[in-house]
This record gives C-alpha cells, structure tokens and sequence, in this order.
C-alpha cells in the first residue's frame, strides 16, 4: 500500500483526506480506516487459518482410520456370508481400498501442507489483500472437494453361480463445467491496430502453466506475449513487417510453444512454412505447407494442419526433413469420412487421438491413432444455427471427460459437445455479433488455462476473452 499525493474521498467515512489505497479491493482509505481495514482483512485470514486447521484434522482422523471407510464394512460383510476360499479375494479387495485411499489422502495432505506454508508466509509477512484471501479459500475448497470424492468408488459383483466375486472400481463422475457468462478481456480490447496494447485480427493461442498468453496476431505479421494481468503485449516474433525474410512473418495463424526449450513454433502460413524461434535464432522447420493449425503431443509430435491439400500430418521434434505422417485427410477434398475440406484448428488427445475442425463441412472429425477415416463427433448436419449444427467451426479442444469445445465462428458462439450425443449445447456467446462482454465477433481458437478458465479469441474484436470457471 502505496501513500497517495492528493487527498479523496475515503471509502468509510467519506471525507477528503489524505488516503491510502488498499492494492487488494482498489479502495481508498484515510489513515484511521486503513487501519481498521487492515484488521477485518487480520480476522478474514484467522477465519481462513481455522478451516485450514479443522480440514488437517480430518485428514489425520482418515489416515490413523482407514478401516473406517464405508467400503471395507462392505467388504466384510461379503466376506461373512461367503466361504473360506473367498477370504483371499477379500483381503486382496480391503487393500486396493486401503492403498488408494491413502495414496490419495497423502497428495491431499501435499497440497495441504503447501497451502499451509503459504498461509504462515503470508501471515508472518503482514502483507496481504483480498485477492490473497481469495486465493486461500478457494484453494481450500478444491481440496475439500478432491478429498470428498474419494466416494467415488464402488463395488461391483459378479454372477458367478457359486458366489459373487468382488472387485473394486473407480467410477469417473461426470462433470458438467460452467463458467461466467460475462468475460474479462485479458488481451486487447482496444480497437484493430498494431500498438502494444493492441491486436488486429488474432488466430490461434497457446496459454503456458503460468497463464502467459502467446497469440498468433495475424494481420500484423507477428506472435506477441501477454504476460498474465499485462496490460500490453512484448513481441517475441516478426513484428518487423510482411515478408520472408527469417526475422518476419506472413499472416500467421497459430502458435505454439515447446515448454521443455522454451522456444516457440509457429504456422507461417502466408510464407507456407512451419518456424521455430528460440533465443532469437529463426529456423524453418517444415518447408512448401499451406499450415493453419499447430498442436504438440505428450510424446514430442507435432501436428500439422494444411488447409489446401486438405489433411494433418505429424512429424516427430527433430525429424523435420521427412514428408511425416499423415494421421487425418489425405483423400482429397471432399465430405467423407477419409476426407477433410479445408481443415483448420486441431486437438490431440492423450491416447494420440486427433481432432480436427472440418471448417467448409461445418463439423469436428476424431480420427483415432492409425485410423483411415474420421468419425463426426460434433455438428455434421449442415451449416446452420441449431444445437446439432455448425458454422465455420475455427478452434477445438478436449477436456478431461472427452467433451469437446467448439468455436463455432459463424454463429458468434462456444459449444460443447458429448461424443454420443447428437447435439451439443452453447457454452458462452449466441448472443448476437457485438463486443460486449457475453457476445463474439467471430470467436476463432480456445483454450483452457490450468484452473479451467476458458480462454476464447474473439477475431474481429481484435481481443482475448476469459470466461472464469464457476
């Protein structure tokens, strides 16, 4: 808290005064009620330090009983009503739970104790706000969460005439996430241009685990970074006007970055290359693709969209002088299943499965690892404004329950979409093309940040909106 030059209203009493802002709410107070902030802010946190305290006693309770839990009594009571000859399975059973739980229960107490230090950190300091406070609890509350799902596990009987063998499983708990209709405009915002604190029609973007953004900003011919809560961007490649040259770039549509050399990898797509630049250094990675989209695998692939010969390939990081692999496409354009009309943004998930947003068939195609051809998995049914259509789809991601996201560009919308179903719903937006803060103008790519935020590129906006999780 820094001391103001010129006396304003405090926020209590409202006389002019010399005051003091508070960095936590942005408020103004005078010298007197400062003090009184400062000391509820004291009781907010002492209130924090007792739920921090009455949750560590109940992870102790869980861990000195682990025999407590609903499941082991299930157990043995199967255990009673059986014979000698199942007593194995059942021990076998009791120590699936067992293990689990306190695997479990022992990360939880991890992310506990870190918080914790946090918390004695914060409140040796003295130097804490709202924000701060937030913070804690909400982290508190994540836990509490993660540690009351551990229900989540059941038993489940066979029909073997003789008896019913047991065996434990893990049931994955549907979530449906929701976010904040109205969003943040975290980059941009400030009309088409080329200032710092400014985008002029964006593409893709790649969001790292400390939430810096880095936007493919494509009429400007560069990437730039956004730090996170920035209020301007640092240009990181081209910048330096449309051109081949290696130190500039050509309508750019998507980036990436390779966390593990900090170096980042970019669709050079009005120069039909692929480059990579780290520590300054430019090196064309791939040569002759008409690329749009760029993503990168858990095993070091990076995939490939190109958007004339209209099909996705993967190479392997290092292995760029190969023609690499085609994984979705390749039969030329059309509307098949084997085939693709002028693919766009792309998604790989865990088990190497690739999505990709069929822009001119107004669909998503999931092409599994080595299939010949694609399965629809969201709109498929023509261009247009229903819950099980499409217009011009741009951006796709996945999450963790296989739910798939959408940035349908024509319609001014986000969707999600079950893989089973046969129609998805809106996420956010189909509230008209304007820039207001629960509408689009062309939402193009998406991402999630690593707290589920969902981050979407609002195009002729010249923005990046971020929806907060609910």
């Amino acid at each position: 808290m820094a001391i103001a030059s010129n006396k304003t209203l405090c926020f209590i009493c409202k006389k002019e005064k010399i005051t003091y802002p508070c960095r936590g709410c942005s408020k103004e107070f005078c010298l007197i009620h400062l003090t009184e902030h400062q000391q509820n802010l004291n009781e907010e946190l002492n209130h924090i330090i007792n739920d921090y305290d009455q949750f560590k006693q109940t992870i102790n309770e869980q861990k000195q009983n682990p025999q407590d839990h609903l499941l082991i009594e299930q157990i043995n009571q199967w255990e009673r009503n059986s014979i000698e000859k199942i007593q194995q399975k059942a021990q076998q059973c009791r120590n699936i739970v067992i293990e689990s739980s306190q695997t479990f229960i022992k990360e939880t107490e991890m992310k506990f104790e870190d918080l914790s230090e946090q918390i004695k950190h914060i409140h040796g300091e003295n130097e804490f706000n709202e924000i701060d406070l937030n913070y804690l609890t909400n982290q508190l509350i994540k836990i509490t969460k993660e540690l009351n799902d551990l229900s989540d596990i059941s038993i489940k009987e066979g029909s073997q005439s003789f008896i019913n063998e047991i065996s434990i499983i893990f049931m994955k708990k549907p979530k449906f996430n929701k976010w904040k209709q109205n969003a943040i405009t975290v980059v941009g915002g400030n009309e088409g241009g080329e200032g710092l604190n400014q985008l002029n029609w964006p593409k893709g973007i790649f969001i790292d685990k400390n939430k810096n953004i880095f936007i493919a900003d494509h009429d400007n011919h560069r990437i730039v970074e956004w730090k996170y809560n920035a209020k301007e961007g640092q240009i990181i490649a081209g910048g330096n006007g449309q051109g081949n040259q290696m130190d500039q770039l050509s309508w750019p549509t998507d980036v990436i970055v390779d966390e593990q050399n900090h170096s980042i990898i970019i669709a050079d797509n009005g120069n039909r290359r692929v480059i990579q630049w780290l520590n300054q250094t430019q090196q064309i990675l791939i040569k002759n693709i008409h690329c749009f989209g760029l993503v990168m695998d858990k095993y070091g692939y990076v995939y490939v969209s190109d958007h004339k010969k209209n099909e996705v390939r993967r190479w392997k990081i290092g292995e760029y002088n190969n023609e690499g692999t085609v994984v979705a496409g390749g039969n030329g354009k059309g509307n098949r299943l084997n085939q693709l009309n002028y693919p766009t943004f792309i998604f790989v998930g865990e088990d190497q499965s690739v999505y990709v947003t069929d822009q001119d068939n107004h669909r998503v195609l999931k092409w599994r690892k080595d299939a010949k051809e694609g399965r629809i998995v969201a709109g498929g049914n023509g261009k247009g404004e229903n819950l099980n259509q499409l217009s011009y789809p741009q951006g796709v991601i996945v999450d963790d329950l296989g739910q798939i996201y959408v940035g349908d560009l024509g319609n001014d919308r986000v969707m999600r979409w079950c893989e089973e179903k046969e129609e998805g719903e809106i996420v956010v937006g189909g509230n008209g093309r304007e820039n207001q803060s629960n509408q689009f103008s062309r939402p193009s790519d998406l991402s999630f940040d690593n707290e589920g935020n969902l981050y979407v590129v609002d195009e002729s906006n010249h923005r990046i909106q971020k929806f907060e999780i609910i």
